[in-house]
């Protein structure tokens, strides 16, 4: 199934949950805080056993890909050679920034707002992304890191179309000789 459709139907169950809750009621209220933060403990956890294991297998194996230029930056994008671990190691920093900013978000939404619903749904969603994850899928779920799993990751098509890292030799070459070009020019 899609994450995206996936997500879409998490969010709407935990929405219609979180409307039969009793928030006003301090007790229960509690609990729900208590479950979220509970949530983030474990998803920081299990980001840090990640890392430990990505870090203990040491796979200095080669990448070598294309990130594709940002619209908003001329000098981004280009060729990019790295090593398994220190790739994997950087999309799981991403992914513990991503909680980090999550979490942000949380303390302003119901520590100054208010809102108490978006503990419930974050605390879902935040298991659901955990399972998602491919760092998560590669290293704790012992999958093959092949088709969707295969580095460096596709990254979600967004309103531009897809934008993932160029993997083919093609581009690699192209980018090489870029690269060459720009040093000869210097």
């Amino acid at each position: 199934m899609n994450a995206q459709i996936a997500n879409l139907g998490v969010s709407l169950v935990a929405m219609q949950l979180a409307r039969k809750i009793p928030f006003e009621d301090p007790d229960t209220l509690m609990y729900v805080r208590i479950a979220y933060v509970s949530v983030q403990a474990i998803i920081l956890a299990t980001y840090y056993f990640v890392s430990q294991t990505i870090k203990k297998k040491n796979d200095l194996t080669v990448l070598k890909y294309v990130e594709p230029a940002n619209p908003m930056d001329p000098n981004s994008g280009g060729l990019t050679t790295t090593t398994v671990r220190d790739y994997d190691l950087a999309e799981t920093s991403k992914a513990v920034k991503g909680v980090y900013m999550g979490v942000a978000m949380m303390c302003f939404l119901h520590g100054y707002m208010k809102y108490t619903q978006p503990l419930f749904i974050q605390s879902l969603m935040g298991v659901k992304a955990l399972y998602d994850s491919n760092e998560v899928a590669i290293h704790i779920l012992g999958k093959a890191a092949t088709g969707d799993l295969q580095r460096p990751f596709k990254a979600a098509p967004g309103i531009f179309g897809p934008t993932g890292p160029q993997t083919d030799a093609a581009s690699i070459k192209e980018a090489e000789e870029k690269e060459k070009a720009a040093k000869k020019e210097e």
